[in-house]
């Protein structure tokens, strides 16, 4: 597996600070391991994208889409490049 991607870190970054209203609220039932335990963490690289909420441990991208996330295309190319390493995607 590569590196971190520097670029992809730096937007992650940026994208802390702008969740939108559903993404902080599902943050908000995903921090500190209230799920059975899973360490989630948000606005992280995985490969070469930014995914809103990962949990490394099992694996699994939680992706609170909304309206912005209109190019289902797009997603899908996404999804299954993410699968090939291993991750499961959560689309709401």
């Amino acid at each position: 597996m590569r590196g971190p991607d520097h670029k992809a870190t730096g937007i992650a970054r940026k994208l802390r600070g702008l969740q939108t209203d559903a993404e902080t609220k599902l943050w908000r039932h995903l921090r500190n391991r209230q799920i059975s335990g899973a360490k989630f963490v948000r606005q992280e690289p995985v490969d070469r994208y930014v995914c809103d909420f990962v949990c490394r441990e099992l694996k699994l991208i939680v992706e609170a889409d909304g309206g912005q996330h209109l190019e289902s295309g797009t997603d899908a190319v996404r999804d299954r490049n993410l699968s090939e390493i291993g991750y499961r995607v959560l689309r709401f």
